[in-house]
């Protein structure tokens, strides 16, 4: 660093130091500046205003340039009255400080790891086919399932439980044989089952037979009764065991047993343990990504090394894939002490990113600048736009939209074009209700839900006009086979 390198002074909440700092030390050498930190006494660093940051801005001697955090509201006026140096926003978030300051953002270091086991467990396997229990396992493991979870069905024993075992052991799969019953459990080791769902004082006698890891719970799961008594037998037996509590539903205790899981990990600190996160996902009438992703990151902070989930329920269907990507974020929240934000957007389904405008201005320009026939759709302030040649309608209603177009005088839409506009119009209506950003003939960002868009042939002469108007990213629309 030369003598006539700037030096910036950062000022940012406790919640971000870490973050920005270790951005800090990569970023500056290759960006050319020196720096500083000053961290305020606030948590989160958006919530600061410029006059408040003015107040208790403290800045060394020698620095050339103050940034603030992007979303601090305020003028800048405010913190350049209390320093004879420039002050300018950064980025909203932190991680865009690479693109602030010209530079390539490289890719998340060791992004990718965890050490989170998703056990998936396929419930009411006895009632199933060995072809349909075979696709199943293969569907969860590529979901990203580590191990296959049997579920058999309580107050039978099951005579094919061996043979189904021994059938998934042959694919690949780690398999764990979920059942109290010491008969069906004896014939799932034999067959191969490397992991027993569950023990307590009811079947605790049998579980040395198995030659096995066992999973141990109470027998009164909201008292944690007997449990202490399993795992000292199981130690005595020398089987190993993984711990798991119960996790509770909403309404029946859900709060406690989560508290039971912090007690178990205080007193048995050196233990693994499990947690049945299906329990909140398939009884709680709530989309399962988020819940999933709060759940994992419990498990990762308290050193919960496995998780089973199930997806029996419809909004819980893709459980396995959320959990895939949450273990993933939380490993490397926990692990780099860093946001679990802006990292992994196929978890977000719902929402997306917040859509970007173009604005009521550009869009006029674009429609004086059309010459072709075709139409350009856009959603955003709470209208469906469409553009043409001349031509500018916005509307909440896409059927008053279609009868604008009628009135003025655009007689040239056949069945096909008239459809793809309904189409079009449709994901608008749908990005405008969730806030969703839409592009025309691009899919709508569902995350890792999103299904890729069938082609519509937009049309390259209206993506040069779009270009030429200051709206790339403005897709060029249908080319109705009759226009002239």
């Amino acid at each position: 660093m030369t003598a006539a390198s700037p030096r910036i002074h950062f000022v940012t909440g406790r919640l971000a130091e870490h973050s920005l700092v270790q951005v800090l030390e990569r970023l500056a050498p290759r960006a050319g500046f020196s720096w500083t930190v000053q961290v305020m006494p606030i948590t989160v660093a958006s919530l600061m205003t410029t006059p408040w940051i003015a107040k208790r801005l403290a800045v060394p001697e020698g620095t050339t340039r103050v940034l603030i955090p992007g979303g601090c509201q305020g003028p800048l006026d405010a913190v350049a009255h209390a320093t004879d140096v420039p002050v300018d926003r950064g980025p909203e978030d932190l991680r865009a400080l690479d693109e602030f300051f010209g530079q390539e953002r490289p890719a998340l270091e060791g992004y990718g790891r965890h050490d989170i086991e998703i056990i998936a467990e396929i419930n009411h396997a006895p009632r199933m086919a060995s072809a349909d229990l075979l696709a199943e396992a293969r569907r969860l493991v590529a979901a990203g399932a580590d191990r296959i979870d049997v579920g058999c069905d309580p107050g039978a024993c099951w005579a094919g439980v061996g043979d189904a075992v021994a059938m998934l052991v042959a694919e690949g799969c780690r398999v764990s044989i979920d059942s109290f019953d010491p008969r069906e459990v004896e014939r799932a080791t034999r067959a191969g089952a490397s992991l027993v769902l569950s023990v307590n004082s009811s079947n605790v006698a049998a579980a040395a037979d198995w030659g096995c890891e066992v999973v141990a719970v109470p027998d009164v799961p909201d008292s944690l009764a007997g449990f202490d008594a399993t795992i000292e037998a199981l130690d005595r037996a020398g089987v190993p065991c993984r711990l798991d509590p119960v996790l509770e539903p909403i309404g029946f205790g859900f709060a406690a047993s989560l508290g039971r899981y912090l007690d178990v990990r205080r007193r048995y600190p050196k233990a693994e343990m499990m947690m049945g996160i299906g329990n909140l996902t398939e009884l709680t009438d709530v989309d399962s990504a988020g819940v999933n992703v709060m759940l994992i990151g419990f498990c990762q902070e308290t050193g919960i090394r496995s998780v089973l989930t199930t997806e029996v329920i419809h909004w819980a269907r893709s459980s396995v894939r959320e959990c895939a990507m949450a273990r993933t974020l939380a490993w490397h929240a926990v692990t780099h002490r860093t946001l679990p934000k802006h990292v992994e957007p196929g978890l977000v389904t719902l929402r997306s990113g917040r859509p970007r405008e173009h604005g009521h201005d550009a869009l006029e320009r674009l429609a004086a600048a059309i010459r072709d026939p075709n139409f350009r759709v856009f959603a955003e302030g709470s209208m469906i736009h469409v553009v043409g040649a001349g031509l500018h309608l916005q509307s909440a209603d896409p059927f008053a939209l279609f009868d604008a177009l009628g009135k003025a005088g655009r007689r040239d839409i056949d069945p096909s074009h008239a459809f793809y506009l309904g189409y079009e119009m449709a994901k608008a209506v749908t990005a405008l209700t969730l806030g969703k950003d839409y592009r025309q003939d691009q899919p709508l960002d569902w995350g890792h839900l999103t299904r890729a868009e069938i082609g519509h042939g937009p049309s390259r002469a209206a993506a040069r006009v779009a270009r030429t108007a200051g709206l790339d990213g403005a897709s060029g629309g249908h080319e109705p086979t009759n226009d002239a």
